[in-house]
């Protein structure tokens, strides 16, 4: 068996490279073992070293040290590979995946724990031929956080108030975007805030809107969101928050679902996977069951396992 820890030198805001090092090497001193730390270059290089590690053979397991992110390229390098296991091993700044964990999502940040883990399948969605082990969604919340990062560069702006400044831009351009959604025998057309598609539970650095959601149930659980008015919006996103959402059947629609769900929309929209962005007129999100095989540290009980 070998390790490969992807360390991202820019997660978080600053580079972690030496104190995962430091890590890595004392772990392995003392128990042995092949391993290699390798630090991406840039973006997706994550998912090419990781299907040429694969394809040399054997037994792999990879860590990816950085945030969601980092973890969203290396889900997507060992999606479908047997021979290849992966998880978080958190320098980041979201880690949105590790709080569906509660407490225990500290476990991954125990590099012990992680070495003498076990592997458990999990589902993904595959989203226009990304995956997600996460969270995908589309509409005004995809919109705000992929332009965080432009008004975070701004002088004076950054943090919270990139998001603040965000999401005010973004109102102020409207609200919805138009939608045609087909997910079995659902189907509607019209003026849509949001859809949100989750595998996991949180997204959006603390966002909870599915709090039942599992990642090894093959199910995907759906919100949507139909077109509010300003002041409407205030009342949604703070129930949406708190997975509370459908207490608002006037403006929200809850499912669970097992079916592909299609979305068109009238001109190029951003959709949020795991918090990287894709750009598309069209999109297909659709479940794949036990597609990746995730690293559960050794004393985590989420899937009744110790």
């Amino acid at each position: 068996m070998k390790h490969l820890f992807i360390v991202n030198p820019i997660a978080g805001g600053s580079d972690k490279t030496g104190e995962v090092r430091a890590k890595v090497e004392r772990a392995f001193a003392l128990r042995g073992g092949a391993y290699e730390i390798y630090v991406t270059r840039g973006p997706m290089d994550a998912e090419r070293k990781i299907r040429e590690a694969a394809e040399a053979g054997g037994e792999l397991r990879v860590y990816a040290c950085g945030g969601d992110g980092t973890f969203n390229e290396c889900v997507c390098g060992a999606a479908l590979r047997e021979n290849v296991a992966v998880c978080p091993f958190p320098t980041g700044t979201g880690n949105d995946f590790c709080r569906m964990f509660g407490e225990e999502k500290e476990r991954f940040r125990d590099l012990d724990a992680l070495l003498d883990g076990t592997v458990h399948p999990i589902d993904l969605i595959d989203c226009n031929g990304r995956y997600s082990a996460n969270i995908c969604s589309v509409g005004i919340d995809a919109r705000i956080g992929t332009e965080v990062h432009k008004y975070s560069k701004m002088p004076l702006v950054g943090g919270a108030t990139a998001y603040v400044v965000s999401a005010a831009v973004n109102m102020f351009k409207g609200i919805a975007s138009e939608m045609a959604i087909r997910c079995g025998d659902y189907s509607r057309s019209g003026k849509t805030t949001l859809v949100c598609v989750c595998n996991g539970r949180y997204y959006g650095g603390g966002f909870n809107p599915s709090p039942e959601a599992r990642p090894d149930d093959g199910i995907m659980d759906v919100i949507i969101a139909r077109k509010v008015s300003l002041f409407a919006f205030a009342a949604l996103i703070g129930k949406y928050a708190a997975g509370k959402a459908d207490e608002l059947p006037k403006y929200v629609t809850c499912f669970r679902t097992a079916e592909p769900l299609e979305i068109a929309f009238d001109r190029e929209e951003v959709v949020n996977v795991d918090g990287e962005a894709l750009y598309t007129d069209k999109v297909t999100m659709r479940m794949v069951p036990g597609a990746l095989k995730l690293i559960v540290p050794k004393g985590m009980t989420f899937f009744g396992q110790a």
